[in-house]
């Protein structure tokens, strides 16, 4: 990975200082950044104008393959822009080998390019947070040398490797398995909302497939309410194996009365067939350690009480 090109699709920075400090690090590491100046851009609460932001995401189909695009940060901003995106165009330019790589609000275009063209992008770091030093100020606070190594490899050799272990609350001590499908999915809400829409993979698509889900400041009864509507809409079912990332920055009240996020996921899981495993503890989300998922690609999980592994190329 020679050179990382910079797009900024959705929110404006909260705070001027992390993209420099992004920049900056990913300087030291021999990579020249490209597009710098989308990271300055405001209008509104949107990092630039619908014609700017649409204009620098249309311009995608015409890079080198060679260069890796890399969202700045997440909020809100691509959903306005959806209609007029050139999907074939930029898939074109991804199936000559350009990688695309974002998470949180760049779910918007990732589960849009995979409905209307499958072609894969990368559910993975962003400038912000992931190579900002996680957002702290102190100069002796680095990125996350488990999510730098894995986009790493993601990028230059196309793999994905990893083992988790942890307890599985949701699979019996008897229960082992392993499971290959379609690998997609990203963050819940997002991708909760786009079910019905053109910008939606198809059943056809993502029957059998590998489903992985993460949050943000959502209360557990927001994210039981979510699962329910995938649920009665028949995409958890579909599935031959739902990966939990992180699910974080949420607040419990005193009236949940013991309610919590378990309680939401148990609540969905006696409602799935008993075949179908729920994984937790997938190192993506909105948190420092995460993966570089690729979404739309072959992927392959074994797993028992213990943990679970996973693995693709593409």
């Amino acid at each position: 990975m020679k050179q990382i090109h910079l797009i900024a699709p959705s929110g404006a920075s909260l705070d001027p200082h992390s993209p420099l400090a992004g920049i900056e690090w990913l300087k030291l590491q021999g990579v020249e950044i490209l597009n710098t100046a989308c990271v300055n851009r405001v209008e509104q609460r949107f990092a630039g104008s619908d014609q700017e932001r649409l204009a620098e995401i249309n311009q995608l189909s015409s890079l080198s393959p060679e260069k890796t695009v890399v969202a700045m940060r997440g909020g809100y901003g691509l959903h306005r822009l959806l209609p007029n995106i050139e999907w074939s165009a930029i898939a074109k330019a991804i199936g000559n080998g350009l990688q695309i790589c974002g998470h949180s609000d760049f779910t918007v275009f990732q589960l849009g390019m995979l409905a209307k063209t499958g072609a894969i992008t990368l559910a993975g770091p962003m400038l912000n947070f992931d190579f900002a030093c996680q957002g702290k100020q102190s100069e002796d606070a680095t990125p996350n040398a488990f999510m730098w190594e894995h986009f790493q490899r993601a990028v230059d050799q196309r793999t994905v490797d990893c083992t988790v272990k942890l307890l599985q609350p949701y699979l019996s001590h008897s229960a082992a398995g392993q499971a290959s499908g379609m690998l997609w999915g990203g963050n819940l809400t997002v991708l909760a909302g786009l079910v019905g829409t053109p910008y939606f993979p198809t059943q056809q698509q993502t029957q059998g497939g590998i489903l992985f889900l993460e949050d943000v400041n959502e209360h557990p009864y927001r994210i039981e309410r979510m699962l329910m509507q995938l649920l009665d809409a028949g995409i958890l079912s579909n599935q031959s194996a739902i990966l939990l990332g992180g699910f974080s920055a949420y607040r419990l009240y005193e009236n949940d009365r013991g309610y919590a996020l378990e309680s939401a996921i148990e609540t969905i899981v006696q409602r799935l067939p008993k075949n179908l495993p729920v994984l937790t503890g997938l190192p993506f989300g909105h948190q420092a350690e995460k993966l570089t998922l690729p979404v739309g690609a072959q992927a392959h999980i074994q797993y028992d009480a213990q943990g679970f592994t996973i693995q693709s190329q593409w």
